[in-house]
């Protein structure tokens, strides 16, 4: 219950906050093009809260939090009174009405700047960018990596966490070209060499699989932390507290090779020989199925806090060198949304990877309970994410009307009505087929 309070309340916050920003773009924009804005609404639908200012902008709260818009006074709309007319938004120039369109995606972009630059002023912690073992005919092996590697620099980019490691891959795989990298071996020797990103899969989900980057993890014993009621642990009478010693007659080094075992045998009995207190105990456990048909037996691992911490990292940049590294980001994040979209129409990347509201909110949620950089920086994306998605060139959107606008600036004039009208229904196609599958892949991920 609570995580649903944290996700329908991180939600709010953080659309309201988008919306609010993106409109106001349009809103301000219009004023300074001296175009008379007549509402101002967050949201759609039945209004919840009503105000109107001395300057007669209706300012409106409704219902449905996906969303919002400014009305401005339009000839196309309703009557405008003659000597009001110089303030419709169909009589302004073109390049005033280009401006004020466009102005919303660009206040979001600004918006993902702040909201980064902050980000890097407090710091973003994660986990050092160090290595594990790469499977053998990966490339990673292949191009001489191992075991405790630690990534210092892709190209000219210096590489703090392994978030940031995983963001710049996956920018450059998307390009498909050969690109340097500077690793810190676990002697301590810095070595250069080059990965080509030609032959590996662009998708996020099989990306560090075809690279053979996996994250670091030291071994952590196979001491139980807690065990889910009702799952195979908890029905073959392991409890909290017990070690894992042997599966089968083999010996249980690190709960890492345990669970790697448990995942690749679903369905199978295991005999386990486990120490509780002095005791030591044999059990027969039926090991589940769990996502995506990989085994499980409900049980959580006691995690050593020390462990880790040679392995937390922090990337913090002064107020300064932190403005063109937040223009910087906020550009890298809107190409990379620009080429992951283009891949999936392409089906190099899986449409699976479209979220709705439903994951966002749940994201919302897990940020927000994290702390304050976590959210920013999640607010910092879905600013990018509304911004890109707003300018793709689709009647309804932002993008539909530059495009509009791009034609008149052509052929001279306005596009025709019947134009504009088909242009609405291949918009309206669009945007209901895309929130079609955003809903549903929201709802499959719930269900597995």
């Amino acid at each position: 219950m609570l995580n649903l309070v944290w996700s329908v309340g991180g939600f709010l916050v953080a659309i309201g906050i988008l919306v609010a920003f993106h409109e106001f773009g349009h809103y301000w924009v219009a004023r300074r093009c001296g175009v008379k804005v007549l509402r101002f609404s967050l949201g759609f639908g039945k209004p919840l809260w009503t105000r109107t200012s001395k300057d007669g902008v209706e300012w409106v709260v409704s219902a449905l939090p996906l969303g919002g818009y400014v009305k401005m006074l339009d000839e196309r709309e309703g009557e405008v009174p003659a000597n009001e007319r110089h303030l419709a938004f169909n009589t302004q120039s073109l390049g005033k009405r280009a401006l004020i369109v466009a102005a919303g995606p660009i206040f979001n972009f600004a918006l993902a700047i702040l909201f980064y630059w902050a980000v890097f002023i407090l710091g973003v912690e994660g986990i050092k960018p160090l290595l594990a073992e790469p499977p053998a005919a990966s490339i990673a092996a292949k191009v001489g990596l191992h075991q405790g590697d630690q990534v210092l620099r892709i190209g000219d980019v210096e590489i703090a966490t392994w978030n940031k490691l995983r963001t710049e891959l996956l920018s450059r795989a998307l390009e498909g070209k050969p690109v340097p990298v500077v690793i810190k071996t676990s002697g301590g020797e810095t070595r250069e060499l080059v990965i080509d990103l030609a032959a590996v899969r662009v998708d996020p989900e099989f990306l560090f699989n075809d690279l053979g980057f996996e994250v670091f993890q030291p071994e952590i014993p196979a001491l139980i932390e807690s065990v889910v009621k009702g799952d195979p642990a908890d029905d073959a009478g392991l409890k909290t507290g017990d070690l894992f010693l042997s599966f089968n007659g083999t010996p249980v080094t690190s709960w890492q090779q345990w669970s790697k075992w448990v995942r690749a045998h679903p369905g199978e009995v295991a005999k386990v020989q486990v120490k509780r207190g002095n005791e030591t105990l044999e059990r027969n456990l039926i090991i589940g199925h769990g996502d995506q048909g990989l085994g499980k037996i409900g049980a959580r691992v006691a995690v050593p806090p020390e462990l880790w911490q040679d392995l937390r990292a922090e990337d913090r940049l002064n107020p300064i060198a932190a403005v063109p590294a937040a223009i910087r980001y906020t550009g890298q994040m809107s190409m990379l949304t620009l080429k992951m979209l283009w891949r999936m129409v392409l089906g190099d990347v899986s449409i699976k990877n479209v979220s709705g509201p439903i994951q966002i909110a749940e994201v919302a949620g897990i940020t927000a309970q994290v702390g304050f950089v976590p959210f920013l920086a999640f607010m910092a994306i879905v600013s990018v994410s509304l911004g890109v998605l707003n300018l793709l060139p689709v009647p309804l959107l932002d993008g539909g009307h530059l495009l509009y606008y791009a034609v008149e600036a052509v052929k001279g004039s306005p596009v025709s009505e019947r134009m504009m009208e088909m242009g609405q229904r291949l918009g309206v196609t669009f945007l209901v087929a895309l929130m079609g599958l955003a809903f549903y892949n929201d709802i499959a991920r719930l269900l597995n």
